[in-house]
């Protein structure tokens, strides 16, 4: 089966300085799939560079089996990839439901779409605080009205860069809970974190960057038979 993603040879970089050295990587439709490394080794440039934030100096990246490397944001969000950002972005003077609305869209075509009614299922909270304002929030309901509006464009997938950085370990089990359930309903995710433990037994298949390179790849099995291998490129 071909990838939902394909990624080949990806170099970015920022001016001068080249961050990304021939990234490459795969994630099938349905799957879990996560980017780990240590901050500053390119991470979220491979993300940016995925969403056409930061340019592709060489390499390809395919998407549903268009080359995309080379669109703008606007066009490859459309086409049904959504970002839950570090450090959340919300709308600080919108309303939770004016937040979710926003960029409302059923981009993967889908018979049974995210809709208000069903993120509030997902995250109760948001059903009691609908009408305050983004910036009224606490953090972990940021991130959970984050997760909610990106779903709402009905992504054929969904990146979570850092989901749960910062968050109180009561809402970081929440929002594991959430991807848990994501999963089971088939949604392609790629998570960015630094919860090995939680990650091995989320996601299927793991990729490590150290420097902008691509150091390992397998699946969540063979990395939980390794930890020091990601207390290597993982750990602080």
């Amino acid at each position: 089966m071909s990838a939902l993603l394909e990624i080949r040879g990806l170099e970015a970089a920022y001016g001068s300085s080249q961050v990304l050295f021939g990234i490459g990587m795969d994630i099938k439709a349905g799957d879990v799939a996560t980017l780990l490394g240590r901050n500053g080794m390119g991470k979220t440039t491979t993300v940016r560079a995925i969403l056409g934030l930061t340019p592709a100096r060489a390499g390809t990246i395919h998407f549903r089996g268009q080359e995309i490397q080379k669109q703008a944001p606007d066009v490859i969000a459309r086409m049904g990839i959504a970002l839950v950002p570090e450090g959340r972005q919300i709308f600080p003077n919108l309303s939770v439901r004016e937040n979710l609305v926003a960029f409302a869209s059923n981009r993967n075509a889908s018979n049974a779409p995210w809709t208000l009614e069903r993120v509030y299922a997902l995250f109760p909270r948001l059903a009691e605080r609908a009408t305050n304002m983004g910036n009224q929030l606490s953090g972990g309901e940021q991130q959970m009205l984050a997760i909610g509006r990106a779903l709402m464009t009905n992504p054929h997938l969904l990146i979570l860069d850092e989901a749960t950085e910062g968050l109180a370990p009561l809402i970081r089990k929440e929002i594991w809970r959430c991807l848990a359930g994501l999963r089971a309903q088939g949604q392609t995710i790629l998570v960015i974190d630094k919860y090995v433990q939680r990650l091995v037994q989320l996601a299927d298949h793991h990729t490590l960057i150290e420097r902008g390179q691509v150091v390992w790849q397998g699946s969540s099995s063979q990395l939980a038979e390794n930890p020091a291998l990601w207390e290597r490129y993982v750990g602080v």
